[in-house]
């Protein structure tokens, strides 16, 4: 009990039907070389990632998790640490897909890493707040936020299936879903990043008021271009409609 006590601290649930474990684990594309889990805790996972035919490496924060894991799959590599402070580049140089039922405090964050290091990480797969998954995946509307813009913009984006509270221990007070992103064929945007990511904050920041409103503190330039944009709010724009709106930004 100690070590789930310590995982619930952490903000992690573990999931304890192996049916799910293995479904997630399945929904991984044809031609994985590299993968990375994020928090496998007892090794729901991990006891099917390793079976396949791919390198899995394991990042986990807890250390009895740590032990267990390295105990139980000598051969696994275990970094114990926060993947969020892990330099990326350094550390796996070379392109992986990142798995994991993800600690739902820090999940966000995660994907907000994936983001900026999305040429490394042509694939991820996780498990979330059903509420933060819908907000991901969706493409318009009010549950759309920042973060599903930017991932939008280099992730095709899937919402694969629900998981029920009672699957988890200690079981959550919310329902989870699992998604699935694959990076598509955007290079990079046809506008400066830097810029893009401002305009889509701002706009989100004040997100009750039309784009108009909202962009006041920008100067914008041939405005009868986009008119139309400036008439909605930052929840009704396709990410397309963004990077114009970026174009017309000085």
């Amino acid at each position: 009990m100690k070590n789930v006590r310590a995982k619930k601290h952490l903000g992690q649930h573990f999931l304890n039907d192996e049916q799910i474990a293995f479904d997630i684990t399945d929904l991984l594309s044809e031609g994985t070389k590299n993968l990375v889990e994020i928090g496998p805790g007892m090794g729901v996972l991990t006891q099917f990632l390793v079976k396949k035919d791919f390198t899995t490496e394991v990042v986990e924060i807890d250390t009895e998790s740590v032990f267990y894991l390295r105990l139980n799959y000598p051969k696994l590599s275990v970094h114990e640490g926060d993947f969020l402070q892990l330099q990326l580049k350094e550390k796996y140089p070379y392109p992986f897909s990142l798995i994991g039922n993800f600690p739902y405090n820090i999940s966000s964050q995660i994907l907000f890493k994936a983001f900026e290091n999305r040429d490394q990480i042509p694939e991820v797969i996780g498990m979330f707040q059903k509420e933060v998954a819908e907000r991901i995946v969706c493409k318009k509307g009010k549950k759309r936020g920042i973060l599903s813009v930017f991932l939008q913009a280099f992730y095709d984006i899937e919402y694969c299936f629900t998981v029920n509270e009672d699957v988890f221990t200690p079981p959550p007070k919310v329902k989870s879903g699992v998604i699935k992103l694959v990076r598509n064929n955007r290079k990079e945007l046809t506008v400066d990043e830097q810029k893009f990511k401002r305009v889509v904050k701002t706009g989100y920041n004040q997100r009750r008021k039309t784009l108009r409103n909202a962009l006041k503190p920008f100067t914008l330039i041939n405005e009868s271009e986009i008119e139309h944009l400036l008439t909605l709010r930052a929840e009704q724009l396709s990410v397309d409609d963004f990077i114009k709106l970026t174009n017309h930004v000085r």
